[in-house]
């Protein structure tokens, strides 16, 4: 009798482990969507994209042809991707942006929102243009270098971030006061990362913003900025906020 009642003991144990394996097995990580600047490549975000996987998130690092395409184009090209890779999915879907990443996703919320809309964060964004568009947009090389999209980057009211609207969704924004280009940081107005002034960053209706001593060219791999991306998309503000 005593043998029985510890085999039925034993049981019923084993049951317990195989059901939470499973529970565990069968939950879903939250995805992040991960956004390159313009002239990179997704190479860029691999340091982002490793950090964000140990720290427990599923990560689709796309890629988009920056310097070929308008921007309307390429926010088609982003929805051809999401509906492809993310269609369906039940937990939240983040998006982590560089540069002209953070306009891509801005126009693509602005007609395509997700039900499973999570956080975003932006890094380095031109949400009011940039001044350096501005001063070299009229001439031909650096439509050549840099594409048709780097043209609508400019400052002027009908510039293409400019005619998007404020976030209407949680975003947080980080951007860099540290350059490394000092041609443009000399035509910039006010301290500047390098391609944009932190105040050309901000947005409004941004849930936080915050500045680091980091470059645009860098802003992706530093150690402290991916902190705070990922403090950010698990609490919805940074760590020390600017805003």
């Amino acid at each position: 009798m005593i043998f029985l009642k510890y085999t039925i003991l034993f049981s019923f144990f084993l049951i317990g482990i195989h059901t939470h394996c499973w529970a565990v097995a069968a939950e879903e990580k939250d995805t992040v969507i991960l956004l390159h600047g313009l002239g990179r490549t997704p190479k860029s975000m691999e340091y982002m994209q490793t950090r964000l996987k140990t720290a427990g998130y599923d990560v689709i690092n796309l890629s988009y042809p920056s310097r070929k395409e308008k921007i309307e184009t390429l926010v088609d090209i982003l929805h051809a991707e999401l509906q492809s890779c993310c269609h369906g999915k039940n937990t939240r879907l983040h998006f982590v942006t560089h540069s002209l990443g953070g306009i891509l996703v801005r126009a693509y919320l602005s007609g395509n929102r997700p039900e499973n809309l999570g956080r975003v964060v932006m890094l380095s964004p031109p949400n009011k243009g940039s001044d350096v568009v501005d001063f070299f947009e009229e001439y031909s090389l650096f439509r050549y270098f840099f594409g048709p999209a780097a043209a609508e980057l400019g400052t002027g009211w009908n510039s293409f971030p400019n005619k998007l609207g404020p976030a209407d969704f949680e975003v947080g924004i980080i951007t860099g006061n540290r350059t490394i280009d000092p041609i443009s940081s000399w035509i910039i107005d006010g301290d500047d990362d390098g391609k944009v002034s932190i105040e050309q960053a901000k947005l409004e209706g941004m849930a936080d913003f915050m500045v680091i001593r980091v470059s645009h060219a860098f802003i992706m791999t530093d150690r402290k900025v991916i902190d705070e991306v990922i403090y950010f998309l698990q609490n919805g503000r940074f760590s020390v906020s600017e805003k």
